[in-house]
């Protein structure tokens, strides 16, 4: 174990970020050939590259006629028109044949092929038709249109052989497209990380127990299942574990033969049982016990060793039910991508306005629960959600984000800019 004989001593947030990043190890497990419907959330485990060009041919980006843009060469540069010939019609997947000649034009829909002989697409809004003979004109103010207008080249999305999606992304609804626009039917992906959880303390009940005095309902299991599940893991619910040691070795045997990643919930404050930081010594090697952040500075990170010499990684999260998503948003979501191999992206982090003074003390980071809206300048302000106890679980309901204030930082005045780190769907 690291870190136990000063296990009273708060590492910086940017020292625990630095530590997991040695710590976890990225997925190297790869399922081939994935159906695309069941890829969503996946992890590409190697790049995508095109087979075909995106789009395949030229093609019209309106619904319109389409010519040479030579024509234009018979307009004067005032109020002149230019007078085209139809000679045909271009369907969706059926491409018109023949060529389109000086002063001619045929009728086009949006994705049709490019007749050949023509570069440039007039919307239908911009024309009117003259006469009704198989072969009417059409007039339009030339500096209405350019030359190329309302055509979409070959391979302008995605050139053949070019890489469509790199190895560690996330496939979104948006790359489900993307990667049926090439023709593909399945994916490599990494197999997914497996991740089992429990909660501890005599106190905790599950859903379903009668209350008692001095007991609360676990809530902390249901918001780490909702983050895990957003996260794309298989999961492994254990439960609620009391404060009793052989109960405890029990489950952590359990948890780390059956997983890769332990996560628990209360045990590790000063002052509560000692019996989960007693396992976690016994069973692991903890990395460190405390972070200088709030809420959250109770938190245990290591792994956990299995009988066969292999390890899963560990972390032990704080009993607070807000401390619990901070921790989790802040160190335990981007160690989980790291480890799913995923390209980690943190989450978007915005500057705005604070509303009102907040009191900050300088040697710890602090996350405030905040709701970031446009004020009536068009401004970026953000208040926070009233009190801030980490016990206050409805303060992450109602907020949008979390206004960060960096280890250094002190006091906050109302209309300072301060950084706001969004949830983006993260819970």
């Amino acid at each position: 174990m690291k870190n136990d004989s000063n296990e009273q001593i708060s590492i910086s947030i940017e020292a625990a970020e630095a530590s997991l990043q040695q710590l976890v190890l990225a997925m190297d497990r790869i399922e081939t050939d994935v159906p695309l419907h069941q890829a969503l959330g996946r992890v590409l485990a190697k790049d995508i590259i095109s087979p075909i060009n995106v789009p395949p041919h030229d093609n019209s980006a309106m619904d319109g006629y389409a010519f040479h843009s030579s024509s234009f060469s018979g307009c004067n540069d005032g109020d002149g028109v230019l007078e085209l010939v139809i000679i045909g019609k271009a369907l969706a997947g059926k491409a018109w044949s023949g060529v389109v000649g000086s002063n001619e034009c045929v009728q086009i829909t949006t994705g049709a092929v490019m007749p050949t002989g023509a570069d440039t697409v007039v919307p239908s809004e911009l024309v009117t038709l003259a006469g009704t003979s198989i072969r009417p004109s059409i007039r339009f103010p030339h500096k209405a249109i350019f030359a190329g207008d309302n055509r979409r080249k070959a391979g302008e999305d995605l050139m053949q052989g070019s890489v469509a999606l790199c190895k560690g992304s996330c496939i979104t609804p948006a790359a489900l497209g993307l990667i049926a626009s090439l023709g593909l039917a399945q994916v490599s992906v990494f197999k997914r990380l497996r991740v089992a959880y429990f909660s501890t303390g005599d106190e905790i009940l599950s859903l379903g127990e009668s209350s008692r005095e001095g007991a609360v309902y676990d809530s902390n299991r249901y918001t780490v299942f909702g983050m895990l599940t957003k996260l794309g893991v298989d999961i492994v619910d254990l439960g609620v574990v009391p404060d009793d040691k052989d109960a405890l070795e029990a489950k952590f045997h359990k948890a780390c033969t059956s997983a890769d990643v332990v996560i628990t919930s209360g045990g590790v404050s000063v002052g509560e049982a000692d019996h989960t930081k007693t396992m976690m010594r016994t069973l692991g090697d903890v990395e460190f016990w405390r972070i200088a952040m709030r809420p959250g500075r109770p938190m245990a990170v290591g792994t956990l060793k299995r009988a066969d010499g292999s390890k899963a990684v560990l972390f032990g999260l704080p009993g607070n039910p807000v401390a619990v998503m901070v921790t989790f948003l802040a160190l335990v979501r981007p160690a989980l991508l790291q480890m799913m191999g995923a390209n980690v992206k943190p989450l978007p982090m915005l500057q705005a306005k604070s509303t009102m003074a907040i009191r900050k003390k300088a040697g710890r980071t602090e996350y405030q629960r905040g709701i970031v809206r446009t004020n009536e300048h068009g401004e970026l302000v953000v208040e926070i959600t009233g009190n801030q106890g980490s016990g206050i679980l409805s303060s992450m309901v109602q907020a949008n984000g979390l206004i960060v204030l960096a280890h250094k930082q002190s006091d906050v005045a109302a209309g300072d800019l301060v950084s706001v780190m969004m949830f983006e769907g993260s819970l």
